[in-house]
């Protein structure tokens, strides 16, 4: 199937199983209670918006940025005989990537929710990042199409190697040998000139038993894994969450595409099937346990910017109108023979000039008066295009 082009389907060729062709009949369908087995497949594009960057992108690619490590060719730090040759160039690259420096996206979390509901029947993954295992899928729910950094063993006698010993490994950027035969170590990703996890396998044959199928952040293109959308029965709807159109997705009658952002994409459906907020509260658990406070996040928040700066004088101007508004009523009333109390700003106001009002910012005082907040405009305008003169060489 891969990344090929299908014909689109004739709009006017209704949906076998579905009642349209938009994300709201697909959550009615779901929610029907006609869902029970759902097949999820995934790829780099789940992960990016955590900062794990995908492969294949141009300049922002993962083959695009190894330059720094003087591999004869981007791919080589994933070919197996390269790394038995030269294994630095991979344990240089794991030490940015291995799990626990990330934060699992709110996709991720949806894959969860679906398990959680008793909805999952397996998702089939390219990452090799585990973040989908961080979020709470638990293992014999996934298959890791590619291998992962969950588990590790010796390229010559496959013996596993303790975790604890090759996140040590990886911290100090060293090279792990088994204890056994003094091997080379590597986590168990799959590698060009290896085979593909046996696991693969045995579940490829599970989208046929599935009764809708996801699709999110790939770009089909590595077989056999791009094989998998094309392996469901003709009446199984499957949802392409994705920002482009890839597999022939859309040429069969139950396809519904949402191009787009994952995380974007995801919050659209579950709110559409009346989850968003189990979504984002499932979602929040997986913030980091030594997340700062909002006090702790105050005390450490970087130095303001112009623009910011500029925004907290509006607000504190916004204010000095304010209590020159009161200030100016309560005179009027006085000299109108009124009993009114002198508002408390006259005593505390620092910021006045001798005659005890704000002429020397404000033009008028009786113009504020009739117009309220509106008549802050002039010095808001006055000070954004001094922003705008000073920060147009920023942008």
């Amino acid at each position: 199937m891969g990344n090929d082009e299908s014909s689109p389907v004739d709009e006017s060729v209704a949906p076998r199983t579905l009642p349209g062709r938009t994300v709201e009949a697909l959550a009615e369908h779901i929610k029907s209670g006609q869902v029970k087995k759902i097949c999820v497949m995934t790829g780099a594009g789940i992960s990016t918006s955590a900062g794990i960057p995908d492969f294949r992108s141009p300049d922002t690619g993962l083959y695009a940025n190894l330059a720094r490590l003087n591999l004869p060719y981007a791919e080589a730090v994933f070919d197996i005989n390269f790394f038995r040759r030269s294994p630095e160039p991979f344990y240089e690259l794991a030490h940015e990537l291995y799990p626990g420096k990330f934060r699992p996206t709110i996709t991720h979390s949806f894959i969860r929710l679906l398990n959680d509901k008793g909805l999952l029947l397996k998702h089939f993954t390219q990452n090799i990042d585990c973040l989908d295992r961080e979020a709470g899928v638990p293992d014999d729910k996934i298959v890791e199409a590619h291998g992962s950094f969950a588990r590790q063993s010796c390229i010559d006698c496959s013996m596993p190697y303790p975790e604890e010993y090759i996140k040590l490994h990886i911290e100090e950027k060293t090279i792990p040998r088994c204890e056994l035969c003094k091997g080379l170590v590597k986590p168990e990703i799959v590698f060009f000139g290896e085979q593909l996890p046996a696991s693969f396998f045995q579940n490829r044959m599970l989208p046929y038993e599935s009764d809708l199928v996801i699709v999110m952040g790939t770009s089909l293109t590595v077989q056999p894994f791009a094989s998998l959308p094309g392996m469901v029965r003709e009446e199984t709807p499957r949802l392409l969450i994705n920002k482009e159109r890839v597999g022939g997705f859309g040429s069969q009658a139950d396809d519904v595409l949402l191009i787009g952002d994952c995380d974007e994409g995801v919050r659209k459906l579950a709110k559409a099937c009346g989850w968003l907020k189990e979504l984002e509260a499932l979602w929040a658990k997986t913030a980091p346990r030594d997340a700062p406070t909002d006090a702790e996040a105050e005390k450490e928040a970087p130095p303001k910017d112009k623009d910011e700066v500029l925004e907290d004088e509006i607000d504190k101007l916004t204010k000095e109108v304010d209590e020159t508004l009161n200030l100016s009523k309560w005179h009027e009333e006085k000299v109108r023979g009124g009993s009114s109390s002198a508002p408390k700003s006259v005593a505390s106001s620092q910021h006045e000039d001798e005659k005890g009002n704000l002429n020397h910012v404000f033009v008028s005082n009786e113009a504020s008066k009739k117009e309220g907040a509106a008549s802050t405009t002039p010095v808001v305008a006055e000070k954004d295009q001094t922003a705008k003169s000073e920060g147009g060489k920023k942008d």
